[in-house]
């Protein structure tokens, strides 16, 4: 493989890098994002090496009201299978041999350079997992947009989960509720593999090489997500679309109650906490129960008047709890997670 020279820290980079003295700058990352969904989410190993088969019963068998002297049809139930795939993003981090000695810390250096790949792949796995759709990008896995896409209940069974905020036009934003669980939603990883980012430094054994193809001696860190989504029960996850971001929606004068919204929300999903939604059980018996581990993801900008408007109607369903020393606000009892990747240029759904 061939790496060009514009993908490597060049001299201005360097300079960009240095302190008066000559040291290695610490850097403010300004472009680093909040995606809690990537810790939130929750994994299991597929069942393939590049995709995850699973099951799922899609009608009920139906009984017969009979009368004397009448039979019985038969029936069963009607079961589905269905394929996530599992996506592969890669990332090399390299420098010049040479320029990171001028430093004197080789490893700080080789470090900063590494961090910014790190953060890069990682706003890029939280935007595939809202946004990602392999119809359209094949080497991607499908992120949960494309299952909640429409709120038409005649174009897809999954629109029941979807409410409509009211928004019109391309300046729209979401705010999901997901149910994450063994037996609803998680992330995959490949068969035989392990989850999360892999990393390996490959030190000055991979020769680099400049735009003429002409070699170099240098420094390669190697960076490895394979990761997939499976929605496996639809019904636990829920997306509130079509926020008006702008003036007239969010930010005017009767913007859409966010609460009304998210109450309605909780209600969608099959089981609940007491406190959440008051539903624990279903008529399933045969169904392992999901034991979901639920939270809301929004942007700030959805964030910002979820604050505005408990201020204003004294909501009292919004708590703070503390985590682990952090707080966390919570809207019945489930937390609210800031995720950067969801955008306020969504077009409106129909």
């Amino acid at each position: 493989m061939v790496f060009t020279q514009n993908v490597l820290p060049n001299l201005v980079d360097w300079a960009n890098m240095a302190n008066p003295d000559g040291t290695i700058a610490d850097i403010a990352w300004l472009l680093a994002q909040s995606n809690e969904i990537v810790k939130d989410m929750i994994f299991q190993e597929a069942n393939m090496p590049l995709a995850h088969k699973v099951t799922v019963n899609v009608g009920l068998p139906q009984g017969t009201w009979r009368n004397n002297n009448q039979g019985v049809a038969s029936s069963k139930p009607l079961n589905a299978q269905f394929q996530f795939s599992i996506g592969e993003l890669v990332s090399y981090s390299m420098v010049d041999k040479s320029e990171a000695t001028l430093w004197g810390e080789i490893g700080k250096f080789r470090w900063n350079e590494d961090q910014a790949h790190i953060e890069g792949m990682s706003q890029q796995i939280a935007s595939a997992i809202m946004y990602s759709n392999e119809a359209t990008n094949p080497s991607q896995f499908t992120g949960f947009s494309p299952y909640y896409n429409t709120t038409n209940t005649a174009s897809a069974q999954s629109a029941t989960n979807v409410i409509d905020g009211g928004g019109l036009a391309s300046a729209n934003a979401s705010l999901w509720l997901v149910g994450w669980g063994s037996n609803t939603t998680y992330g995959i990883f490949p068969k035989g593999s392990q989850a999360g980012l892999l990393y390996e430094d490959k030190g000055d054994t991979t020769p680099l090489y400049d735009s003429n193809g002409n070699r170099f001696e240098g420094y390669t860190s190697y960076f490895c997500w394979k990761i997939g989504l499976a929605v496996k029960n639809w019904e636990y996850n829920v997306r509130i679309a079509n926020l008006d971001t702008t003036t007239a929606g969010l930010a005017g004068t009767t913007p859409a109650d966010l609460y009304v919204l998210m109450s309605q929300a909780v209600t969608k999903l099959p089981t609940l906490t007491r406190r959440a939604s008051g539903i624990t059980e279903v008529d399933s018996p045969g169904d392992p129960a999901p034991g979901i581990r639920p939270a809301w993801y929004c942007n700030r900008t959805v964030r910002t008047y979820l604050d505005i408007q408990a201020i204003r109607d004294k909501n009292v369903l919004l708590s703070s709890k503390d985590y682990a020393g952090d707080p966390v606000m919570e809207f019945r009892d489930i937390p609210i997670r800031i995720v950067d990747a969801l955008t306020n240029a969504e077009t409106a759904l129909t």
